[in-house]
């Protein structure tokens, strides 16, 4: 009777000090200090205004501060300790080369801070995609950087950016964010900077990316259903603090009947690469071959990517002989994209090879 009592008092101290233990679990996590993350403005349509709330399409972008943006989300000190800063106050569609450098050389300070575990910019939609990408390439760090926007102003009905800006700091906070290359939050959405592209100019759910998004949102919490295999941040090449021009590269577009009066332009002006934005998997048309030949012997790069829509995959010596013609052929990158990649992969080489190269790991 007694060994019983005995066993049974062990099984209730047990019980006891796992209950105990559960309890100083829960209250560490609950006490655990929230990250810090900074936000960063440019404008766009996150920060447009219309003239009431029935235009969701007729507005002015780039209007309302920083500090009115984060008033408005007050859930956001729930999140993390948030800090705003306006570095620009412009329509996405405005974007240079030198404001992709003033921004990603204050993303690097930034991530190089004890004191900041997390960053997040507020984009117009127009090149979003773009300046995420740049991003991705040439910020060194495992912190989370992510880019949010809005598709609607936020005086419209149903307006979506104080949701996608408490979601893009819900990620940047998040440990389970690090080192997954830099993000585009929207629309409940976590998607990669290097793949996802804005497919639709009305609607919320307006981007898309041919390979998935990396994971959702949902209440407040990040789900993660993918790893973006591609080279990134702390594993890229590139260095925002060692870039300090960005050689110009622009984009012909490829449909019926056109002819080669915009690639001598661009020769003439002094690119360093064309990209052709061809048909399908990059098709190029036999009256611009010669004239993409002889850009290609004036030290020209050219590049072969495609503006199908969605999932454009260009394919090495398909459609044309890249090895003969010393062309780059563009993977699985839009037009855009491409260009993105050939402006950074020439800070580093002009050599036709390593740029394809860079196009296969990046």
């Amino acid at each position: 009777m007694r060994l019983a009592q005995l066993r049974f008092s062990l099984h209730v101290f047990g019980l006891l000090a796992m209950l105990i233990a559960f309890s100083s679990t829960v209250t560490f996590a609950a006490d655990r200090p929230l990250s810090n993350v900074v936000v960063l403005a440019t404008g766009g349509t996150i920060a447009g205004a219309g003239a009431s709330s029935a235009n969701s399409a007729t507005y002015q972008a780039a209007k309302v501060p920083i500090s009115k943006l984060l008033e408005d989300v007050p859930q956001l000190g729930q999140v993390a300790n948030v800090k705003g800063e306006q570095v620009f106050q412009v329509a996405s569609e405005s974007f240079t080369n030198d404001d992709l450098m003033v921004l990603a050389k204050r993303v690097s300070a930034l991530s190089k801070q004890s004191d900041v575990d997390g960053i997040v910019i507020t984009h117009g939609t127009d090149t979003v995609e773009e300046t995420a990408y740049f991003l991705n390439l040439t910020i060194h760090t495992k912190k989370p950087i992510v880019l949010v926007a809005s598709m609607r102003p936020g005086t419209a009905m149903s307006a979506d950016g104080m949701l996608n800006l408490y979601d893009g700091v819900v990620v940047a906070a998040s440990s389970s964010a690090r080192d997954r290359g830099v993000m585009v939050v929207l629309n409940d959405n976590i998607y990669s900077g290097r793949d996802v592209s804005k497919m639709i100019n009305i609607s919320p759910n307006a981007f898309v990316s041919p390979w998935g998004s990396l994971g959702m949102v949902v209440e407040g919490k990040p789900y993660w259903f993918r790893l973006l295999d591609k080279r990134h941040t702390t594993h890229s090449e590139f260095d925002i603090d060692h870039i300090k021009t960005l050689p110009e590269v622009d984009i012909v577009y490829g449909y019926g009947n056109v002819d080669g009066t915009a690639i001598d332009a661009f020769v003439q002006k002094g690119d360093k690469a064309i990209i052709y934005a061809g048909t399908g998997n990059g098709a190029v048309p036999a009256r611009l071959v010669p004239v993409l030949q002889k850009a290609r012997e004036q030290g020209v790069q050219v590049v072969r990517s495609s503006h199908v829509n969605l999932g454009g995959f260009v394919v090495r010596n398909a459609e044309q002989p890249d090895d003969k013609y010393n062309w780059v052929a563009g993977h699985d990158l839009n037009p855009q994209k491409a260009k993105i990649l050939t402006s950074v992969a020439l800070t580093k080489t002009t050599n036709s090879r390593d740029i394809q190269r860079i196009f296969w790991e990046y």
